[in-house]
């Protein structure tokens, strides 16, 4: 079974080298997977037409003929929300797309991200941009709490999965190796554990 393309998205400040995102690149590209990683501009002082655009550009460079999938972290998740209420260009369109510990849509005090907030919460847009979209949220996320996370899911119409512990699902809270992301990856397996 060949590797799906995967699109990378990391949110603000970006992805360090030992973050989940940077070790499933390396790991679908060890065995012959199409990896895009992109790095955004100004990642610790995100703008969102300008994320919007690259965003866009990566997925109009994607290659057709191939499973598509996209697995976003953080900000990058209230991206790919802002980007499937936007006009709909079915080159866009993607098969799968994992939304890992976004913030929550209405979070206050947080003025490096106030552009991102408050993103069109439509399940129609959400399932034109991506035929499969799965939403995953950590128990103790200070970003997002499980209740959010769960009125975010209801309001999406998608899949939750819920990670015990699983704070923000970043480095800190121990996401570096992630094996059940790699198996949502290569086979859309689910639900999404704990590392």
């Amino acid at each position: 079974m060949s590797l799906p393309y995967a699109l990378l998205l990391h949110g603000l400040g970006g992805s360090g080298p030992t973050h989940w995102q940077n070790w499933l690149a390396g790991e679908l590209a060890r065995h012959g997977g199409q990896v895009d990683v992109p790095r955004f501009t100004l990642p610790d002082e995100p703008r969102l037409d300008l994320w919007l655009t690259e965003l866009r550009e990566h997925l109009a460079a994607a290659p057709t003929g191939c499973e598509r999938v996209v697995a976003t972290h953080s900000l990058a998740g209230l991206l790919w929300l802002h980007h499937a209420a936007g006009e709909f260009d079915p080159a866009l369109r993607v098969d799968r797309v994992l939304l890992v510990a976004p913030p929550s849509p209405d979070l206050a005090d947080e003025p490096l991200i106030t552009e991102f907030l408050n993103p069109p919460l439509d399940p129609a847009a959400v399932r034109r941009a991506a035929a499969s979209t799965r939403l995953v949220i950590g128990e103790g996320d200070p970003y997002c709490s499980l209740e959010q996370g769960k009125r975010l899911g209801e309001a999406l119409r998608v899949d939750v999965d819920v990670v015990v512990g699983g704070a923000h699902l970043n480095v800190d809270a121990g996401y570096g190796d992630w094996g059940a992301v790699l198996k949502w990856v290569r086979s859309d397996r689910t639900p999404l554990t704990p590392r």
